[in-house]
C-alpha cells in the first residue's frame, strides 16, 4: 500500500489498481486530496482499470462528492477505466438524493 496523503484526519492510499480514502473529507482538504488522487490516476497507463473507494469515508459530505467527480473527469481525460466505485452507506445515500448514482460506473453506487 502506497499513503498518497494525510491531512487533516484524511488518509488517501493506492493498493494494486484501488484508490481508497479514509476520514472526514470537508472543503479544507477536499483540493490538495483531488490533487493527489488526481496525479495518481492520470500517471497510470492509459487502459488500466481501477476501483475508487470511499467506503471509509464515514461523514455524508458533498466535499467528498466532489473529489470523486474531479477523479472521474481526470480518469476518462488519462483513458483510465472506474470499474467500481464503493461509497460508505452515508455517501451512497446522498448520491442517491442529489440523483448522482447514474453517474457512477454501472449507474449505481456500490457500498462497501
Amino acid at each position: 500500500m502506497t499513503q498518497l496523503l494525510e491531512a487533516q484526519g484524511v488518509r488517501l492510499s493506492a493498493e494494486g489498481q484501488r484508490l481508497r480514502v479514509d476520514g472526514e473529507v470537508d472543503f479544507e482538504v477536499a483540493a490538495p486530496l483531488a490533487a493527489a488522487g488526481s496525479d495518481w490516476l492520470v500517471g497510470l497507463a492509459s487502459g488500466s482499470q481501477v476501483v475508487i473507494d470511499l467506503g471509509g469515508v464515514d461523514r455524508v459530505s458533498s466535499a467528498a462528492l466532489s473529489v470523486l467527480l474531479q477523479w472521474l473527469r481526470d480518469s476518462r481525460g488519462a483513458g483510465v477505466e472506474v470499474d467500481e466505485v464503493a461509497l460508505s452507506e452515508p455517501l451512497a445515500r446522498l448520491t442517491r438524493l442529489a440523483d448522482l448514482d447514474a453517474l457512477l460506473p454501472g449507474g449505481r453506487a456500490a457500498t462497501s
